[in-house]
């Protein structure tokens, strides 16, 4: 068997990531200070890396496949596949300014110093809007610099609140991201690899959408089964087996958290009885 190299994200997104695939079947183990955690599945060798450098490695072939931010993939121009969007992590690549900037002051400035930790993105955007600007490369904290030492930051934001803080404002949205799983182009080609990688995006795959849904499982009333049926939702159709003795039929549906909120309270209306609601550890359709 093939060795599968993974690389894991480093910071905030570790335990999540490291979560996910501990719901999925695949148990992540290390100690404090380890980069190379053991895997509970045979043949997976992982290391844990920055988001930026999985980016680069997974799309130069030393990793099969990979955690990253999308943003990072633009940046650095990767060529890695995104298999599986995640949903963790999700930021918006802004640009923002002291709030009495606009963009279009900028626009007609004679020079912008913009610092940004994304100098790629940010010289495409600065191109595109023709704005003339000098870069400032940053490595972290890049909401400081304006306005002394910077006109605008091109920066991440999930909730904006560290703009504020810093009293900044967006004045343009670039880009906007989240955490995907990714693979390198020689993985896919290699039949092997190919198949393992789809293997474990299944897995990932099925725990993520379980999380989306719950199951709800009721006793419908045969007389009531031609109202109620109907009107519920479902991901393909809603399973039905008849109650002992003829009284009537276990109905079960998989739907949305807060739809379900909505819809129990309907359904007691409609005359469903002994109404329960379970979560779901995966889903696989």
């Amino acid at each position: 068997m093939k060795i599968m190299r993974l690389a894991l994200p480093k910071g905030r997104l570790y335990n999540e990531v490291k979560k996910l695939l501990e719901d999925s079947g695949i148990k992540v183990s290390r100690t404090a200070r380890e980069y190379r955690p053991s895997i509970s599945v045979e043949g997976i060798e992982a290391k844990i890396l920055k988001p930026r450098n999985i980016a680069q490695l997974v799309s130069l072939g030393k990793f099969d496949c990979g955690f990253t931010g999308e943003d990072w993939l633009i940046e650095e121009n990767a060529s890695a596949n995104i298999i599986l969007r995640t949903g963790f992590d999700k930021v918006e690549i802004v640009v923002a300014a002291p709030p009495s900037v606009t963009l279009a002051q900028i626009k007609k400035r004679k020079r912008v110093i913009v610092a940004t930790e994304y100098p790629n993105i940010a010289q495409k955007w600065l191109n595109k809007n023709g704005i003339r600007y000098v870069l400032l490369r940053t490595y972290g904290a890049t909401e400081v610099f304006p306005p002394e030492d910077a006109d605008i930051i091109i920066d991440n934001t999930a909730s904006g609140r560290t703009l504020i803080m810093h009293n900044l404002s967006v004045i343009a949205t670039v880009l906007k991201s989240e955490t995907v799983f990714v693979a390198s182009r020689e993985a896919a080609k290699d039949s092997e690899s190919s198949k393992r990688i789809s293997e474990l995006s299944l897995l990932l795959q099925s725990v993520l959408l379980a999380r989306q849904k719950v199951l709800l499982e009721m006793n419908v009333p045969s007389e009531k089964m031609e109202k109620i049926l109907p009107k519920l939702p479902c991901m393909k159709s809603p399973t039905v087996a008849p109650l002992y003795g003829g009284a009537g039929y276990a109905v079960k549906i998989a739907v949305g958290e807060e739809e379900a909120a909505k819809l129990i309270p309907r359904l007691k209306e409609w005359g469903a009885t002994d109404i329960l609601q379970y979560r779901l550890e995966r889903i696989v359709v």
